[in-house]
Order: structure tokens, then sequence, then C-alpha cells
């Protein structure tokens, strides 16, 4: 989902947990993994805080009722970032997750830890593969630090929440929808995000 605005900020960071505390899916020691169920695969992009993906996943599980795990991460692809705007292109954002590999894995959703744009918007909140595998989630935008103001986990969680799930529609091949309460609503701004709830539309379930 994007967000035409104005304004910049600098990416913020966290911290990545062990492998064994997150079940970490890690190539070099057991191959790239092979899925037998429908399974969303989160992978963190930069340095992302390991509370934050545990609670992501446990909260994908109960909405969307798919296995949820988290990949290792990967970095910031050094191509996609511009310079200039000091901003990372979403398309190459995407490019690198579907790079990752992970086969039979049903949708790859990242977490950027960076402020993203793409053409013709200033940022995104997140974008992707429309009726695809992959698609992002941008963090810096979605605290509400970022805009000076205190610190609100939960309403930061709950925003991050909003916008997979809104960026998984997409890759089911969902366009945005008109109703303001659909997770589907196109945000053109973030308080139309904190307005919307989390679940789906009986127009964007049948769809």
């Amino acid at each position: 989902m994007s967000c035409p605005a104005n304004g910049t900020g600098s990416p913020a960071s966290g911290h990545a947990l062990p492998d064994e505390e997150r079940g970490a899916l890690t190539p070099e020691e057991h191959g790239e993994p092979e899925f037998m169920m429908p399974t969303i695969v989160l992978v963190p992009v930069g340095p992302v805080a390991a509370e934050l993906l545990a609670w992501l996943a446990e909260r994908l599980r109960e909405i969307v009722g798919q296995e949820v795990v988290i990949a290792e991460g990967i970095p910031l692809p050094e191509r996609a970032l511009n310079r200039r705007r000091q901003q990372y292109r979403g398309d190459d954002i995407l490019a690198a997750l579907e790079a990752v590999g992970l086969p039979g894995a049903d949708r790859v959703i990242g977490l950027v830890e960076a402020d993203c744009y793409a053409p013709g918007l200033n940022f995104v909140f997140g974008q992707a593969r429309v009726a695809g595998r992959d698609a992002f989630v941008a963090l810096p935008r979605l605290r509400e630090t970022y805009y000076g103001r205190p610190a609100n986990e939960d309403l930061f969680r709950q925003r991050v929440l909003k916008e997979t799930l809104h960026e998984l529609g997409h890759t089911w091949g969902l366009g945005h929808c008109p109703d303001p309460r659909c997770v589907m609503y196109f945000s053109n701004t973030l308080e139309d995000t904190d307005a919307k709830g989390l679940e789906f539309c009986p127009h964007c379930q049948e769809a």
C-alpha cells in the first residue's frame, strides 16, 4: 500500500533474535527449506526487532489460519538505495525477496527497517506483487517517533499488522476497497490506517 506524502526519515533499527529462539530457517545448516503446507514466511530486511517478528507471526496465525515462520534475515540491498533521497526503491526490495528462494512458501513478507518509495510517490508503507508471492512492509513511518511524537509500541504493532494484512491481500489478488473499515482500504494518511480494522469486508472475502 502506498501513501503520497511529504517527509523524510532515517531507518530505525532493532535486534535480531538468535536462530534457536525464533526458529529461523538457516540455509547454511538445513539447505533451502521446503514447506509441506501453505506457509507465510516473514523475512527481516535489515535489523528487525525479534519481539515484533514473533508477535506478528502469532497474530497472523490467528487471523489468517496459516502456518507462519520467520526466516533468516537478509541485508538491505545496497542497489536499492537512492542516495539522493536516502530511501530504498520498493521494486528492488521485492526483487531481493524473490531472490531468497524458499521453495514452497505460499507467501513471503519482508519487514523492512528502512524508508521506501515507489516511482511517483514520496514514500510507501508497503508494496506487493499483485497476485504474486512477495510483499513487504516498511516500518519507520509506522512509528510515532518518526513524527516526533512519544513512542507507542501497541499502536505501532497494530499498524504493522494492518499493513501486513493489506499487502497479503494484494498478493491474493485483491485491489483497494472503498469501505474505510476494511483492511484493504487505501490509506492516504496514517490516520486512515489507524481508523480501519483488521478484517477483510464481506466483498473482499468473496473476491
